[in-house]
């Protein structure tokens, strides 16, 4: 079984790039069977909407994991109440039922579990303990998926690298978001568990992380308090990750970088990664 998985999803432009990017990697592999984006950031940078949620789904991909601006645009406590609409939020949030934290999808005779979790390391967000949320899911879905995947969308790559030790051997990946800074350090770890610190995100190429580059490099000069803004950079750099997995045993045996421009002419550049 092949996953594809993309790292945060910044703005509009991103979101228009999606369904061409697909198309590009399920040609490259067409065993590609399951599409997975982090839509965090996909409404201006900050949040989902229900409009934004039907347009990364109407580009082809089958579920959106979210992260820290879950709650920044009203409406998503609605969208995640809906078990019909594929789309969940970190299951460690305090007080928020773990079902919105999880679920299971169905490729063909086969079933894959999908955990979404948020870090506690540097945020400015107190979520409760995602060691102890991600047992408890794996006891609730004892049995009930071999193949099993992890975003977990934090900031320091240590605590992203402990949840994957901690989870190696138990689930099929542990895939980092937040960063949007794609990491090299893919690998297999114990037991065929696929890690990697960050998958990076699809956003604009000439930002800082997404955001107005000029904008923010005043910021951090002047120190003076600044309004976010996407950069305008309508070329899209586009980072995912493709997981090979056993869908018999639920163990991963390989996990490959994907990074691709998308020109705003409509052209895509030949990959990056590896």
């Amino acid at each position: 079984m092949k996953i594809l998985f993309f790292g945060d999803v910044v703005g509009r432009a991103a979101r228009r790039s999606l369904s061409k990017i697909i198309a590009e990697c399920k040609k490259e592999d067409p065993e590609i069977s399951l599409v997975i984006a982090n839509g965090e950031n996909a409404a201006h940078g900050m949040g989902i909407t229900k409009g934004v949620l039907e347009e990364i789904l109407s580009a082809g991909v089958d579920l959106v994991t979210l992260g820290d601006h879950t709650w920044d645009i009203k409406g998503a406590v609605d969208l995640l109440e809906k078990k019909d609409i594929p789309v969940i939020c970190p299951a460690n949030f305090p007080k928020l039922t773990l079902d919105k934290g999880w679920r299971i999808l169905s490729v063909g005779k086969e079933k894959i579990l999908v955990i979404n979790l948020i870090g506690r390391v540097f945020m400015k967000i107190y979520p409760d303990c995602p060691f102890r949320a991600v047992d408890e899911i794996l006891k609730k879905c004892e049995n009930k998926a071999k193949v099993i995947i992890v975003d977990f969308h934090g900031e320091a790559t240590s605590e992203k690298n402990a949840l994957g030790h901690y989870l190696a051997g138990r689930v099929s990946a542990v895939l980092g978001t937040h960063t949007h800074i794609q990491t090299a350090d893919e690998r297999i770890m114990k037991n065929g568990t696929a890690y990697i610190s960050d998958v990076g995100m699809v956003g604009p190429l000439d930002s800082i992380i997404g955001g107005d580059k000029d904008v923010i490099l005043e910021q951090s000069l002047t120190q003076v308090p600044f309004k976010y803004q996407l950069s305008p950079d309508e070329n899209v750099l586009a980072n995912a990750v493709v997981l090979d997995i056993d869908e018999k045993t639920g163990k991963a045996r390989g996990i490959k970088r994907v990074s691709k421009v998308l020109k705003s002419d409509g052209c895509i550049k030949k990959e990056t990664g590896k």
